[in-house]
């Protein structure tokens, strides 16, 4: 056990220092829970990203914002990450709500194609609403706009 503990510290360690992401930015889908939205995310640090979710339910709609931070697992496609922001939305039943999010989930950079694909648990914590707090999955595809090695403006220039 001790042996097994031991090797995966340093997997972890030798993941950490890795590039973190493979792209600038992604647009796609998510779906979990019985909720679907838009997902956009742009990379604005080294292993920083800001990820923005229209999200669609039942009953209701939202906008969440997150910042989350990425560290490699063996190389740049496959990573995780962590990160926290909060929410608006409004409900049809009880009206406007509220809260702060955090997240955790791991994502891969499909080889060879401009495709991204994550799974992440985003628990929420409600400031207004009936319910006080959500616990829910989602897993997302993302169609990658613009590639690390491309600048953000590169696409402007002559």
């Amino acid at each position: 056990m001790r042996i097994a503990l031991a090797l995966l510290a340093g997997l972890l360690a030798l993941a950490c220092p890795a590039a973190a992401q493979k792209y600038n930015t992604a647009l796609g889908a998510r779906l979990g829970g019985g909720n679907y939205g838009l997902t956009l995310q742009q990379r604005v640090a080294s292993r920083v990203t800001i990820e923005g979710i229209a999200g669609l339910g039942q009953r209701e709609y939202s906008g969440t914002v997150l910042g989350e931070y990425h560290f490699g697992i063996l190389g740049p496609s496959l990573n995780y990450y962590f990160g926290a922001g909060g929410h608006l939305g409004n409900n049809k039943d009880t009206g406007r709500f509220s809260g702060l999010d955090g997240l955790v989930g791991v994502e891969y950079k499909v080889a060879f194609l401009p495709i991204a694909l994550s799974f992440d648990f985003k628990p929420t914590l409600e400031f207004s609403g009936d319910d006080y707090a959500r616990f829910p999955t989602a897993f997302s595809i993302r169609y990658v706009l613009i590639k690390r090695k491309d600048g953000i403006f590169s696409r402007f220039r002559q």
